[in-house]
């Protein structure tokens, strides 16, 4: 379950960066691979931040790490306080718009494929947990 705010009981094992990388009023999913927690999902670019980085840096390098894509210019969005029933995380988000369409090359350890999807069909394909509560919360649906 997300949370805008911090709840009172809120113990982070760790922080996440996503970020909605949109083309032309449609962003990018990328299907979990099956090894993955929640496989055969989707969800936006995203994953761990290390002990030595800041948000940052992690968001820029997990955007490389499973597309390719670098040199972006990216906005911070907003975090939200994540509680699954055996840990707690920060979720930050972040957005790109892009000016042309770019070649996406996934990498395979971590995902299958990607589409493009509008924010409102992007509801109807199997996401990972929560990030249809992200969807609407970035894009107010």
């Amino acid at each position: 379950m997300i949370y805008p705010t911090k709840p009172e009981i809120f113990n982070p094992r760790f922080e996440i960066v996503s970020c909605f990388v949109e083309f032309q009023g449609e962003f990018l999913l990328l299907l979990r691979q099956d090894h993955k927690s929640e496989p055969n999902t989707y969800w936006v670019p995203a994953g761990k931040v290390w002990d030595e980085e800041d948000i940052w840096e992690a968001i820029e390098r997990e955007i490389f790490e499973e597309t390719w894509l670098s040199n972006l210019e990216i906005k911070y969005f907003d975090k939200v306080y994540v509680k699954y029933e055996n840990y707690d995380f920060i979720y930050h988000i972040f957005h790109s718009k892009l000016d042309k369409l770019p070649q996406i090359i996934i990498n395979p350890d971590e995902h299958k494929s990607y589409i493009w999807r509008s924010p409102e069909l992007s509801l109807y394909e199997d996401l990972i947990e929560d990030e249809d509560e992200c969807i609407k919360l970035f894009y107010w649906l």
